[in-house]
């Protein structure tokens, strides 16, 4: 019962554009859409026709994957969590005693020379 509760309000979400999130549940759909179609096509909205919305959310028809190369995925996610890590260092740093940039230059210095 919760599942279709909340497709229903990811659907509603995403037909009506609320938060502007249509392009991103579309894309996130779009893959998935040729395993199942109907998900996909419920929340287009009926001003915009099929043949659009399939070459912008869909798989394109030249035959190439909707999504960047994995090299390019990897390093993404590598340099995300490494955003998140000095983030959390320079945090640490400001609002706690710790001195933890001191401690990762250090071992930067040890690591390189």
């Amino acid at each position: 019962m919760a599942r279709v509760v909340i497709r229903a309000i990811v659907d509603f979400i995403g037909w009506s554009n609320a938060f502007w999130l249509r392009n991103t549940i579309a894309r996130e759909r779009g893959i998935v859409a040729y395993r199942a179609w109907a998900p996909f096509e419920r929340i287009r909205p009926a001003n915009i026709a099929q043949e659009q919305w399939e070459e912008a959310f869909a798989w394109p028809a030249n035959d190439e994957p909707p999504y960047p190369p994995l090299a390019q995925r990897m390093l993404h996610g590598l340099l995300s969590y490494l955003a998140v890590i000095v983030g959390a260092a320079v945090l640490l740093q400001v609002f706690t005693p710790f001195p933890v940039l001191t401690w990762l230059g250090k071992l930067a210095q040890m690591l390189v020379g």
